[in-house]
């Protein structure tokens, strides 16, 4: 079998190229303190869509910046005692899909809301106040106006958002919350739970957002990390600020944020992934502390991956 990365047993010691900051931890403070300077106005209505054994709703609150995010949020119709609960996030310029997609764990007793990222393709809202190109550049968006300004913040401080609302409804269990999501919804499943420390069980899969400095060094900024490349050659072609960059992205690796993690951990990663080389994957795995597992799949990339819905699903049975 061809070798996209590097070899197995070198990948289970890596743990990451890209720069750390030293005041990552004081960073994320101040951001997770914006979240009490503003009213969230959380909003529930009943979908169009609904099923007989679930009441869906459409979710709304504010985010940071006074964007209005949105999710789908399920709950069982008829349940006894509190439900345990999960928070799902979508791929890169993807949204929170289809509801019947949800309706398994329903039926199974949980609760479930899945976010639309802000800005992407979603109901989710977006404001556009930076420097620099704008088109597909979530990912370094902000960076000429500086750490504070960095899409992604905004990002992730919404996956705390929305699982702080889900862990006060009164219909959800508090002891009992998940997150998952695949590619990006891997990257934010991993800094939601960094974050919010009562998640309680993250199942990401094949995570975006982890490594950014390997990525550009494998030549592989060509697919969901191509605004880097993109980057470079507008803002910066003779690399004298290549250090600064890729110290100011740091700050939202989620590999930097992975010591945070308080909960269980089941992670899918991907031997011949060239979207998200598997030395990504093992390098925010390899900086998690807390119980942990890895379910490696040896001949597949960034695509479906069979069998790993059944094997999320029943790890959340066992919370």
């Amino acid at each position: 079998m061809a070798v996209l990365d590097l070899p197995l047993k070198e990948l289970q010691k890596y743990k990451g190229t890209n720069p750390c900051p030293d005041d990552i931890d004081e960073y994320w403070k101040k951001a997770l303190d914006e979240l009490d300077t503003f009213p969230w106005n959380v909003n529930m209505s009943l979908s169009e869509f609904q099923a007989p054994y679930a009441e869906c709703f459409d979710l709304y609150f504010t985010g940071v910046n006074g964007v209005r995010i949105y999710a789908k949020y399920l709950r069982p119709k008829e349940s006894k005692g509190k439900n345990p609960a999960i928070v799902e996030f979508h791929g890169y310029h993807g949204d929170s899909g289809d509801w019947s997609g949800k309706l398994k764990y329903v039926a199974a007793g949980f609760s479930i809301a899945s976010m639309d990222c802000r800005g992407q393709g979603g109901k989710s809202r977006d404001k556009i106040d930076v420097a620099g190109p704008t088109l597909e550049g979530h990912l370094i968006r902000g960076l000429e106006d500086g750490k504070e300004k960095l899409m992604y913040r905004s990002l992730f401080l919404d996956t705390v958002q929305l699982s702080r609302i889900v862990l006060n409804l009164p219909e959800v269990d508090e002891e009992r919350i998940g997150a998952t999501g695949g590619s990006q919804g891997g990257g934010l499943t991993l800094a939601c739970a960094a974050l919010e420390p009562r998640i309680k069980y993250a199942a990401p899969v094949f995570p975006f957002l982890s490594d950014y400095k390997r990525v550009w060094d494998m030549d592989l900024d060509l697919d969901a990390y191509k605004e880097l490349r993109t980057y470079f050659r507008k803002y910066d072609p003779l690399h004298e600020r290549e250090y600064d960059i890729f110290h100011t992205l740091g700050y939202i690796d989620v590999k930097n944020l992975a010591n945070r993690i308080k909960g269980k951990v089941m992670m899918a990663i991907t031997l011949m992934d060239n979207i998200c080389p598997p030395s990504t994957q093992f390098a925010v795995y390899n900086r998690i502390e807390s119980e942990k597992q890895n379910v490696i799949y040896h001949d597949y990339g960034h695509e479906f991956l069979p069998g790993m819905d059944d094997r999320i699903f029943s790890f959340f049975l066992e919370m």
